[in-house]
């Protein structure tokens, strides 16, 4: 790879395909080191790295096409922008010193914002302009670091800020010719001179700059405020005031990145900055939305062959909610729940498609074929089973219905979310929503038990029983456009059945909903009402119009009505039973909750306790093992600290936590317990017992108290 050459430049080097078979092949042996059934964790290894560059794939595709709409605004609105300047019609629209700035509402999911602040700088640098820089309030602590990151972003090159820093850049790299200075009249010098080169350019060559009128449109130098609330209030408003003054020789557009509310711009910029800015509001897509478009692309769908348990997904949905609203940690959770299947179940080389899991069953050996008649939705299939003893012994025959099971789970999900996806509309429009507004919700409940056995189904059987005629045909339609793509025997049977009440119910006239004798019988007494008579007559013709009513006849609407509930409530029946009731169900879902809330919900003070306690667990010393749950005298000083604090109450005496400190350590150096020196406090101990007291003080355990002088308080209790 070295290359020699008398003059500098720059060298690419593209990989080979034998580096990247290498990479490969480290993370296959990475993926397979200390995982259950070495045996098939090839083809597990590449069943998992297959379905984790499905997720990806869609889950970026997704993401486009979600945020099309607010990306494709945003580029018109800079479009417009700069087209406007160009025209007579330019101080009729907007102040001469007015900033052209779009107000960015992103939603609080704040690991997000990087996707798509990522795909708008790539649409404006290929459609708009290549001038794009993008900030963030980290790296943007003074206005002079502010318009230096500005500056190199824009110009590319080395941005000094003072004389001494340009020094210093010019003694490390005696060659680099010197940085450019760090305000804006340099980046205006550097934009005039980089507009004439591309207004100079041959015709046969592209150009930057588009033509509006005749005349070279210039394009605009766009910055990005990714996070408008996180920046020093003091540093925007300096530097939108020095940007207005050279609006007039630079095309300046600003974007603003809001996680909160409109008003944000409000609250960090006073109306004297504020008032420079023709701000643009633009409402991105709420991430409550984005999330179950992903839960109905990536989830609820049989082509996608892993399933995550009720528990995992209500885990992930719950970190979802009520911690980060963030959709790319969603995903992210959802990639290790299947990296943790294919790496701890032998058996997830089945987890694929209905083809490839067929031929993969023939090559099971006998130590997966055991696995298989040992899991325990095989032994409750077993027990159902007369020929119990053919499959326990007869590998060939276990294989032969391992193929038709696992032919059986496919089926069944290829029924499962179509009859969920009906469920829910028919439900989710229900007064108080008795099975959940989202679709997620049903199917949580459907992945726990069986739906029709709860009383909240029974309650949306009944209302769905109360159903205009007008409500329940448009209900009925749209359960029908559900099944129509469905390639299942049993949908498509399901879908003429279903569209055929949907014609006997159009056929149905508005006026035979109500039979005649019965409006009659119900019209005869109501007029006899209207005549005098005696509270005798007036009982006897109460009762009769309540006779009337009782006996009156069923319509042939509510008849129909009735028929297509029972008939809902048949496909619920036989397709929604929970997963666990299928055999090999452990094959394509991930049950491990604990593991998923481990990794992704830590808990830093159960860690630092847990090390604290047990340090062997870290340090893997055999010198730090203990069995009584004690800790060595030759663990490190803040593990002794540690545990000698546990010993204490609410405030602890320091000196006399040194001395039992001191009388630790000098055990663990070997001195003798016996001897008056054992025990005795040096410079060095003293500077340890220190250093350790601070450490807790700064992980939070204890703290200075005003109490006493010579005491520390306690601020936790009870150890791990």
């Amino acid at each position: 790879m070295a290359t020699s050459s008398f003059s500098r430049g720059c060298f690419v080097f593209k990989p080979s395909a034998k580096k990247k078979k290498k990479m490969t092949v480290g993370l296959e042996r990475y993926f397979t080191h200390g995982s259950e059934g070495s045996e098939s964790s090839e083809v597990r290894f590449k069943i998992c790295l297959d379905l984790w560059n499905k997720v990806k794939m869609e889950t970026e595709a997704l993401q486009e096409e979600l945020n099309r709409n607010i990306l494709d605004s945003l580029l018109e609105f800079t479009r417009k922008s700069s087209s406007t300047r160009d025209h007579s019609d330019w101080a009729s629209q907007m102040k001469a010193s007015e900033i052209p700035t779009a107000a960015l509402v992103l939603g609080v999911n704040i690991p997000d914002h990087d996707m798509t602040f990522q795909s708008l700088s790539d649409l404006l640098r290929h459609s708009v302009t290549p001038l794009v820089a993008s900030l963030q309030a980290k790296d943007c602590g003074a206005l002079k670091h502010l318009l230096k990151r500005v500056l190199e972003r824009l110009m590319g090159t080395v941005v000094a800020v003072g004389d001494e820093e340009e020094e210093e850049l010019q003694q490390t790299d005696p060659e680099l010719q010197k940085s450019v200075h760090c305000s804006l009249t340099a980046l205006c010098d550097w934009y005039i001179s980089k507009t004439k080169k591309s207004s100079c350019r041959t015709p046969g060559k592209k150009r930057s700059s588009s033509v509006v009128g005749g005349q070279h449109q210039q394009p605009p130098v766009v910055i990005i405020f990714k996070d408008l609330e996180a920046f020093n209030p003091r540093v925007l408003q300096d530097f939108i005031l020095i940007c207005s003054r050279y609006i007039q020789r630079l095309p300046l557009m600003f974007i603003f990145g809001i996680a909160t509310s409109p008003s944000a711009v409000q609250h960090v910029l006073p109306h004297s900055v504020s008032s420079l800015l023709c701000v643009e509001l633009f409402q991105s897509l709420s991430c409550r939305e984005h999330l179950a478009t992903v839960i109905d692309q990536l989830i609820l769908t049989s082509s996608f062959p892993f399933k995550l348990s009720g528990k995992v997904m209500q885990v992930l949905v719950s970190i979802f909610l009520y911690h980060d609203f963030s959709v790319r940690n969603f995903i992210k959770g959802l990639q290790l729940a299947l990296l943790e299947h294919f790496h701890s179940q032998p058996l997830s080389s089945l987890c694929c498609r209905t083809n490839e899991a067929q031929l993969n069953v023939r090559q099971l050996g006998p130590a997966d074929l055991e696995r298989i008649r040992q899991l325990p939705s095989f032994k409750r299939y077993l027990k159902e089973q007369e020929e119990q003893d053919n499959l326990m012994t007869d590998d060939a025959h276990l294989k032969d219905v391992c193929q038709k099971l696992i032919k059986d789970l496919h089926k069944y999900h290829k029924n499962y979310y179509p009859i969920l996806r009906c469920l829910h509309c028919l439900t989710s429009s229900l007064p108080r929503y008795p099975l959940g507004k989202q679709i997620r919700e049903l199917h949580l409940i459907c992945l726990e038990k069986n739906v029709w056995e709860s009383e909240d189904y029974q309650s949306a059987m009944m209302l769905l029983k109360m159903l205009a005629k007008d409500e329940l045909i448009s209900l009925l339609q749209t359960c029908a456009e559900v099944l129509q793509p469905v390639r299942s025997k049993k949908m498509k049977n399901a879908l003429v059945q279903l569209e055929e009440l949907l014609a006997k119910l159009k056929l149905l006239d508005a006026a035979a909903e109500v039979a005649p004798g019965v409006e009659e019988n119900l019209t005869a007494p109501v007029r006899n009402l209207q005549k005098k008579t005696d509270l005798f007559q007036l009982q006897k013709m109460l009762l009769e119009m309540n006779e009337s009513r009782r006996s009156k006849r069923t319509s042939p609407f509510e008849i129909l009505r009735n028929e297509a509930v029972e008939f809902v409530d048949s496909l619920v029946k036989n397709h929604l039973s929970p997963p666990e009731s299928k055999p090999l169900y452990e094959v394509c879902y991930y049950t491990s909750s604990a593991t998923v809330r481990r990794h992704l919900n830590a808990t830093p003070r159960t860690s630092i306790q847990a090390a604290l306690s047990n340090p062997y667990s870290y340090i893997q010393n055999d010198s730090l093992k203990t069995e009584d749950g004690t800790v060595s005298n030759a663990a490190p000083d803040i593990c002794v600290a540690y545990k000698l604090h546990l010993e204490c109450g609410r405030l602890i005496n320091l000196y006399d936590w040194l001395e039992a400190y001191s009388t630790v350590v000098s055990a663990a150096e070997g001195s003798n317990p016996d001897s008056d020196g054992c025990g005795k406090v040096d410079e060095v101990k003293h500077a340890r017992f220190i250093r350790a007291v601070s450490e807790l003080e700064f992980l939070g355990f204890v703290k200075a108290t005003r109490k006493k002088t010579d005491h520390v308080a306690r601020l936790t209790w009870g150890g791990c």
